[in-house]
């Protein structure tokens, strides 16, 4: 195993890598620039098994150890930015208008950039690392269909690792749990259909942004009554949309919403009892609704063996104390549970320091994480990969 200061020789390079990706974001699957930029950081290391075009601009890159004939492990990082005009107004701040790396995967690929330069220099474990370099993790399920794509077959991959970086939790310290560490995501839509008419006659019409504002509050005993106060769920409305003029009660409104859940019978619960309740409130007052649900990303569920391995590589870097083993999970998703789903493994956060909120456009990944996310890695590597005696 490695400590920190066997890591601080890469600081500099991977800074300059970090702030050129910060520069340059990309969104979604269109990440043509950044897959060529990592694909050619990576083969001037001397990695030249480097496969591209993986849901559409992804990329896998194989790292083979000294001693070969052991399993493959798999290394994900994040390539997409998100929609948000950055006000950071640090020098390496977005060039592109309303785009920037608002969620840190601009740190998540320079900590796996300088891994896989660590690692192409000393491979001394036993077996192969897949570094995977996913697009399109904010919006569009990027996860998901690397996994349709057959990667984890594909590369012989046996388990799988990420790592997230988390603002508020201290630079130097990591934070994880086994079981569920991140939630279940959901969208839903619901229209209501009234009967409009003169604003002034409101007795002869069905008002849909009445029975909307009664659907909000009527959802909440959802969480407050219906669920185990010691379970999460969390609904949230997020869109709501009637009416174009003021003297004129609209036909329809619509609610557009978010369920997160860490069970799936909170989530099966969601599903049936969010359209019951809004279907008996507008049916009471003669209107009806049409209902949607889409379940986008699963629960996160960390393997407790993976999740062990992943403790014991950063304890081994930054000693027990810094790394909670039991952090609380949280209630944001994260498509890495598609792959996970596929494979066992561990998603693990590591500490940003005192910074400004994920997608706040304020936000800088902080650089002085970068030697213990590389160092991380390399740790992981040889914790799953040892080298034979």
């Amino acid at each position: 195993m490695h400590d920190l200061r066997t890591f601080r020789p890469l600081v500099k390079e991977a800074t300059k890598w970090r702030r050129y990706l910060h520069q340059h974001p990309e969104l979604d699957y269109d990440l043509h620039s950044t897959a060529a930029y990592l694909e050619g950081t990576l083969r001037s290391f001397g990695v030249n098994h480097v496969e591209t075009g993986l849901a559409e601009t992804g990329l896998v890159a194989l790292i083979e150890g000294n001693h070969r004939g052991g399993p493959t492990i798999g290394l994900r990082a994040e390539m997409d930015a998100v929609r948000i005009e950055e006000r950071s107004k640090k020098p390496w701040s977005s060039k592109m208008p309303g785009r920037m790396h608002a969620c840190g995967h601009d740190g998540h690929m320079a900590m796996l950039l300088g891994a896989a330069k660590f690692l192409a220099e000393a491979p001394n474990f036993g077996g192969t690392v897949a570094l995977i370099f996913q697009p399109a993790e904010e919006n569009a399920l990027g996860g998901k269909r690397m996994v349709q794509e057959g990667i984890m077959d594909r590369f012989g991959i046996s388990r799988v690792f990420a790592m997230d970086n988390s603002p508020g939790l201290d630079v130097g310290r990591f934070a994880i749990c086994d079981g569920p560490f991140m939630a279940a995501l959901d969208e839903f839509d619901i229209v209501i259909k009234g009967q409009g008419g003169h604003a002034a006659s409101p007795h002869r019409n069905i008002d849909p942004i009445v029975l909307a504002g009664q659907i909000i509050v009527g959802l909440q005993p959802l969480v407050s009554r219906s669920t185990n106060p010691l379970e999460s769920l969390v609904v949230s409305i997020t869109k709501m949309h009637a009416g174009e003029s003021y003297n004129v009660i609209p036909e329809t409104a619509s609610l557009s919403g978010t369920v997160r859940t860490l069970k799936h019978e909170l989530r099966d619960l969601a599903e049936t009892q969010i359209p019951a309740v809004a279907r008996g409130i507008a049916n009471g007052y003669g209107a009806e609704i049409e209902f949607e649900y889409r379940r986008i990303d699963p629960i996160m569920v960390n393997s407790p063996e993976e999740t062990n391995l992943a403790i014991s590589a950063a304890r081994n870097l930054v000693g027990p104390i810094c790394v909670d083993d039991q952090f609380a999970p949280v209630m944001g998703s994260e498509d890495f549970a598609f792959m996970l789903e596929a494979r066992p493994g561990a998603m693990i956060f590591i500490g940003n320091g005192s910074t400004a909120s994920l997608h706040n456009p304020t936000y800088d990944f902080n650089d002085e994480a970068l030697p213990y996310g590389i160092g991380y890695w390399a740790n992981l590597v040889n914790t799953v990969l040892p080298a034979p005696l």
